[in-house]
């Protein structure tokens, strides 16, 4: 089953004669670990962020993005929350809260989520991703790879089905980096969560 896909995907941001992306079509299926790679400017987060209504960018769209099966526009914002997983590029612009606990709690505080899950579904992914030592932190004693690890966990905590990875190793030190690949690598593998990841870091 394919769990996301496009068709005939053309955008152009405004006032700007050159399309960003062109007429591109793929499909992925679901438990797939896919990376998009290309030279910087060549559209690899428009691309991505087509996926995600409300990160994508204005701009003047032709074709469809699906997801499930379905145009992405026919999938209400709880559903993409909850099932559409995105991490960016800067460790410091997706954390909204002060403390670790109080970051991963808060997408299933703002979903109505039972308390009792929450706390459920936070202890499992704090144990998941190892972060029990520094649990009751402030997030502005973390260091940018402890961050970019919370941001993960603070989307996986939702149990998307999909997880969109806008180049999140950029600000990333060679070590903090793979460590952040690693985990995302188990993802895939043990949760068997749909990856696509735009990265330069192709090595890894």
């Amino acid at each position: 089953m394919e769990i996301v896909s496009a068709a005939g995907l053309s955008f152009r941001y405004p006032s700007v004669q050159t399309q960003a992306l062109c007429d591109i079509s793929f499909s992925l299926p679901a438990g797939v670990f896919a990376t998009l790679c290309g030279p910087s400017g060549c559209g690899k987060s428009t691309l991505l962020r087509q996926f995600k209504s409300a990160l994508a960018p204005n701009g003047d769209r032709r074709g469809v993005a699906l997801f499930d099966g379905r145009p992405l526009a026919q999938v209400d914002a709880r559903t993409q929350s909850e099932q559409i997983g995105f991490v960016g590029q800067s460790p410091e612009s997706q954390i909204v809260t002060d403390r670790v606990w109080h970051e991963l709690a808060f997408g299933l505080e703002s979903l109505g989520t039972d308390p009792a899950v929450i706390r459920s579904r936070v202890a499992e992914t704090a144990s998941f991703f190892g972060i029990q030592n520094w649990f009751e932190q402030d997030v502005s004693a973390l260091s940018g790879g402890q961050k970019q690890l919370l941001n993960l966990a603070s989307v996986m905590v939702m149990q998307p089905r999909l997880l969109l990875l806008d180049e999140p190793t950029a600000q990333l030190d060679p070590m903090a980096a793979s460590a952040f690949l690693s985990v995302v690598g188990r993802i895939n593998r043990e949760l068997g969560t749909t990856v696509l990841i735009a990265e330069h870091r192709l090595e890894e």
